[in-house]
């Protein structure tokens, strides 16, 4: 991949005077020029350096607006970036958390809080004034069946009063044309969809009366019959059958690989107790057992209780991870399908679920099990190339770029969760367990990155994954410990790739972890101060040392057992934290020594910066660029959650969502010198057109119009409140 440090950018024009930004579709959209690349002259090294010291984006002065500097606050009410990124903000917590929670005379509060994240966040409601019945959604006007309530329904059963009275006016974008009937030549959203002029028209029946009714276009119903055979006509997988999570919530799913693995577990805990503990055994013969070699033969023989998992890490699909297959990171909120097909169109590689717990997931959680859901074009195999890293086996027809990502506090339950989402959903990559979530209320229950402070556990936790999963390779994401200058990884990873105190005196192998990525930040940290790349650098020099000391111990009596080897031996390592341009990517690839890199935050805010690593150099995409990717986004979000006034709701919360990490992309060509520092923080600039001015506007009220140029106006309830409020560069969402 060639790395461009310059780029190509035509000169600026001087900013538009003020006019509205109209409505476009794609096709207007993407009629503009393509994005170019910059050229951008250095400023003298005092100036560069004098900005970098400050933290402040180089704009040129040209586009730059003087304001006043804003009074400090004298009380902090605003939510903290990281945490509100993160779901969980910290005002509606206190109590939970440990604080004051005190009033002004001193006494706690008594009012009873709300329980859960984002409790302090409104959206209004999404729905019609009044509903639709069932019985008529998906029928014409005179064929409609029996209403069991008749009378005394609370839904509209008159057809043309409904859409006169009840239903919101029609949306005019997407050229008169429902993203969901353009796609699938049907509407899953019937009469109530906000676009059902496209697909209804009146005809005369026999009688001469006018009747409504709603077309299907054939040709396109048999053009997007799904190409795979586990796919959905809307085209997507990973749906559990209704049957089988009612199954799970009334506790009749059995898991019986996990249930037998935990039991033969337990025995191996007690059989390490009598290993450490106990002394010398003399036999009837006179033979001396040392403790740790009786524990092994009375682990072999109480072996048999446990059938052997019927694959072995060196047995399931293998994977690979490459600088071709740049990794977009499990997002909180913002990994949502859409966005991920999104990201896959500009060059993503590959891309995980947002975090699912473990419990609600073996409850059989509807809400839980939608985070699984991909759409087909993430089934595809990932843009490989044949070349020394890709590991022996290797079968690039068999891979896919979608994997899951779970977090659980107990062995058992990731266990239970791993083996029903290798039943029900047998086509995900991998399943990745989260031990770097710093979210207050994971942590707290021993989820998420306070697994860092528990080696053994972790590793029980991998090993009995893997030998419940099935084909499907196991994972793991890290951070660089749990307390600030204290890291710990290190020690995991070689935890993770040899095994390790317990496993060697019993002779377990390694857990089996096809791929570890680490997060260059403690728990502690959150998401401030940049990422730690010398020690992501360090760790990967580790794992390149400790894949070849596996090999040294071929011969000799300590040789590893073949069958606990993920992917022919190699263990995968992918650095994660701060990668905002292709040279961040190149570096860590080529300098830092990883195999890979996982994007978060840079992605959120340019999308397109897979296509920059693809391509190798910068691109200036234009505001008209930018704007079709959010149009596209649309598309996606109603074709995934409906075209009814619901989901419209639901695609403009998501979309918004997005835009509030979005709007903080400073132009290349705006800026005084290359790359660009994800931490920065940009002064207040206009754009050179008014169009890229309001997509950099960090009032959510602008990014609220911005929606409404393809969701038609927001319904009079809905309410969005951003999550963080400062312009901080900070906030991470990511799983």
């Amino acid at each position: 991949m060639e790395e461009n440090t310059k780029a190509q950018v035509p000169e600026a024009t001087a900013p538009a005077p003020d006019v509205d930004v109209p409505k476009r579709d794609a096709d207007a959209a993407m009629s503009e020029p393509p994005a170019k690349k910059a050229r951008v002259e250095e400023p003298t090294e005092s100036i560069a350096q004098d900005m970098r010291d400050r933290g402040i984006a180089p704009v040129k002065a040209e586009y730059r607006i003087e304001t006043a500097p804003r009074p400090r606050p004298t009380t902090t009410t605003e939510t903290s970036p990281d945490d509100a990124a993160e779901a969980a903000p910290r005002d509606g917590r206190d109590a939970r958390d440990g604080g004051d929670a005190r009033d002004g005379g001193g006494q706690r509060e008594k009012k009873k809080k709300k329980k859960g994240q984002n409790t302090n966040r409104s959206y209004g409601k999404s729905d019609d004034a009044k509903g639709l019945c069932s019985t008529r959604m998906f029928a014409n006007e005179f064929s409609a069946g029996e209403c069991q309530f008749g009378a005394s329904c609370r839904f509209e059963h008159d057809l043309r009063v409904y859409l006169k009275e009840h239903k919101r006016e029609d949306i005019h974008t997407f050229n008169d044309l429902c993203p969901v009937y353009e796609a699938l030549g049907k509407c899953s959203a019937g009469w109530k969809c906000r676009m059902v002029g496209s697909h209804s028209t009146e005809r005369e029946t026999e009688d001469g009366k006018k009747e409504l009714i709603l077309l299907e276009n054939a040709e396109r119903m048999e053009a997007a019959r799904p190409r795979l055979a586990h796919a959905t006509p809307e085209g997507n997988v990973n749906i559990i059958a209704t049957a089988d999570r009612v199954s799970l919530t009334r506790k009749k799913e059995k898991t019986p690989r996990a249930d037998a693995y935990t039991t033969w577990a337990n025995q191996v805990s007690a059989e390490l107790e009598k290993a450490i503990h106990q002394r010398s055994t003399v036999r009837e013969n006179g033979e001396v057992v040392e403790p740790a070699e009786a524990a092994k033969i009375d682990l072999e023989e109480n072996r048999a209780q446990f059938l052997e998992p019927p694959f072995m890490p060196s047995e399931k699909r293998r994977i690979y991870f490459g600088p071709e297959t740049p990794v977009l990171a499990p997002l909180t909120t913002q990994g949502n399908m859409p966005f991920r097909r999104l990201c896959g169109d500009l060059g993503a590689q590959f891309s995980y679920s947002e975090m699912a717990m473990s419990m609600p997931l073996i409850q059989g959680t509807k809400s839980e099990w939608t985070l699984l859901k991909a759409h087909e074009s993430e089934m595809a195999p990932p843009n490989v190339i044949q070349g020394d890293n890709i590991v022996q086996g290797y079968d690039n027809s068999k891979d896919s770029r979608f994997g899951a990502q779970i977090a659980a506090n107990k062995p058992w339950q990731a266990l239970k969760a791993t083996e029903v989402l290798s039943k029900f959903t047998p086509n995900l990559r991998v399943i990745d367990l989260n031990c770097g979530c710093p979210i207050e209320l994971v942590f707290r229950e021993g989820a998420g990155s306070a697994l860092l402070d528990h080696h053994s556990k972790l590793e029980k936790m991998i090993r009995g994954m893997n030998a419940v999963s099935q084909e499907i390779p196991i994972t793991v994401k890290i951070r660089m410990g749990t307390k600030d200058n204290q890291p710990t990884a290190q020690k995991l990873v070689e935890r993770m790739v040899l095994g390790g105190y317990e496993s060697n005196v019993l002779n377990l192998g390694p857990p089996g972890a096809a791929a570890i990525t680490l997060h260059g930040r403690s728990r502690q940290q959150r998401y401030t101060r940049q990422a730690d790349w010398g020690y992501i650098s360090e760790t990967a020099a580790l794992i390149k040392r400790l894949n070849q000391k596996k090999d040294s111990l071929t011969d000799t009596i300590r040789e590893p057992d073949e069958r606990h080897m993920p992917n022919g031996g190699k263990t995968y390592f992918l650095g994660n934290g701060d990668c905002y341009s292709h040279v961040d990517y190149d570096d860590h690839v080529n300098n830092g020594g990883v195999d890979s890199v996982m994007v978060a935050r840079g992605a959120l805010i340019k999308p397109w910066l897979f296509e920059e690593i693809q391509t190798g150099q910068y691109l200036d995409k234009s505001a008209t660029e930018r704007l079709a990717y959010i149009e596209k986004f649309a598309k996606y979000g109603l074709e995934a959650w409906g075209s009814d006034e619901h989901g419209v709701g639901t695609t403009r919360r998501f979309l918004l969502e997005w835009l509030s990490f979005a709007y903080r992309y400073v132009p290349i060509g705006l800026l005084e010198y290359l790359p660009p520092n994800i931490q920065h923080r940009p002064p207040a600039w206009r754009g050179r057109n008014e169009l890229e001015t309001l997509m950099g506007s960090g009032n959510y009220k602008d990014w609220i119009k911005i929606t409404e140029m393809f969701l038609g106006p927001a319904h009079e309830n809905f309410k969005f409140e951003p999550k963080h409020k400062s312009n901080s560069y900070d906030a991470e969402a990511e799983g």
